[in-house]
């Protein structure tokens, strides 16, 4: 996506050294905020978009600042062509239309703006690229995780005493999946980040393995089942793409699509597949509801399997007209304000087509990915992993903070290509 470097250089050459210097101070708080997102998300647990949008204009900002407004708008076009983008232009286009069924136009409108919202800020911090993974930002960002994890486990292991006393917020533990969740998806860059870069000294490994070590104690702490799951996830498809690079792509790519391809009949193959004596064990994690979920939501994907119900529907399913098609018994579940399976919601909403557009792209992004040598795949299948595991099961799609964070994670991901040291080809 990025000028050669001889094109660059003849953009800022006319710079006043106070133009520049502004710039490089506006770069320098687009990364600062990037780098205090897992503390900003321990304190609001709902910041991401917000961090996330500030850092993009502060990138944006630089970039105009530089009088470097032509390149950028070469990387975004450059951006828009490729296979991945495509096809997220084309489910965005069609959630669009689908407005036009669902039952709550203006509050799905919205909806569909905290999903685009994000997705367009790491586009312009990426195009912008200037954010630039030195082993002093990976340290930050690495420390700013840690801590957070310290932050969480302090709290729950005192009962939520502070935030009580204080009176802050919603004085609950499962307040804290978020920032889990957020410390899980942005350590991958960091830990791969500080290991495995060239010359990587033994205190930036060890720096690493205490991140590391840090979200491992935190995550098993919560009572997020789905940071549980994301996180076994992660570890299992790094290690396994470290030794089988080609075998765990290919894997995941045929999971991700029956993923995909099952969701409609995801609570009928649940509810036949898991016995009693499991959901038992899995009590904390809510597992017979989330089937129970999935069965009720499954009827109302019968009903309208090719264009869905409309997006966002889901949050109010139980008022859509289409509630009408589901027994009386599943019906009262469609209350819950959403399928808790990004792969479920997905069929709900944007129905047959939503769910091809959206397999394209992430097929895309897999394909993409099939250059990259073993060191550097493995985190990054590794994340895409987790990320769609944590999805398959837990919170609602298209929420703002997620997609904030999935965002996040490829951008720091992405800008190893910033790093002259680094030449791999990047997504």
């Amino acid at each position: 996506m990025s000028l050669p470097s001889s094109l660059a250089a003849e953009s800022g050459a006319a710079i006043s050294p106070s133009r520049r210097r502004r710039s490089q101070q506006l770069v320098t708080l687009g990364g600062v905020l990037l780098v205090a997102l897992p503390l900003a998300m321990w304190a609001a647990n709902r910041s991401a978009p917000l961090i996330f949008g500030l850092a993009a204009l502060a990138f944006l900002a630089a970039m105009l600042v530089a009088g470097r407004a032509a390149e950028l708008l070469r990387n975004l076009a450059s951006a828009m062509r490729s296979p991945i983008a495509l096809a997220l232009a084309g489910f965005l286009l069609w959630a669009l239309v689908s407005l036009a069924w669902s039952h709550r136009p203006a509050a799905s409108l919205s909806i569909w703006g905290e999903l685009v919202l994000p997705l367009v800020c790491g586009l312009v911090i990426a195009a912008a690229a200037q954010l630039r993974p030195r082993p002093a930002v990976l340290r930050a960002l690495a420390i700013t995780i840690i801590l957070a994890c310290a932050l969480v486990a302090f709290e729950l292991a005192s009962g939520l005493s502070q935030r009580i006393a204080l009176g802050l917020g919603k004085q609950m533990s499962f307040v804290f999946n978020r920032p889990i969740i957020t410390c899980i998806m942005l350590a991958a860059p960091v830990v791969h980040g500080l290991w495995s870069r060239p010359g990587a000294s033994l205190p930036d490994r060890l720096l690493a393995a205490l991140t590391a070590l840090a979200v491992i104690g935190c995550t098993f702490a919560s009572e997020s089942g789905a940071a549980k799951f994301g996180l076994l996830m992660l570890i299992a498809g790094w290690a396994v793409t470290l030794l089988l690079p080609r075998l765990s792509l290919a894997a995941t790519m045929i999971a991700f699509a029956a993923t995909l391809a099952v969701a409609p009949v995801l609570g009928r193959l649940a509810d036949r597949a898991i016995p009693p004596s499991v959901h038992a064990e899995l009590a904390d994690s809510h597992s017979r509801d989330r089937v129970n979920i999935w069965l009720s939501f499954g009827e109302a994907i019968q009903a309208r399997p090719i264009i869905g119900s409309g997006f966002g529907a889901s949050a109010a399913l139980q008022t859509h007209p289409v509630a009408a098609q589901v027994s009386e018994p599943r019906r009262l579940l469609l209350a819950v304000g959403h399928p808790h399976s990004a792969p479920v919601q997905i069929w709900v909403e944007t129905g047959l087509i939503g769910a091809v557009l959206i397999g394209l792209a992430g097929l895309a992004f897999l394909v993409r990915l099939r250059r990259l040598p073993a060191r550097d795949l493995a985190p990054r299948l590794a994340v895409f992993v987790a990320a769609f595991a944590m999805a398959s099961v837990g919170h609602g799609a298209w929420q703002g903070w997620w997609i904030a964070l999935l965002a996040a994670a490829a951008v720091w991901f992405y800008a190893e290509r910033n790093e002259p040291a680094r030449e791999v080809e990047h997504v």
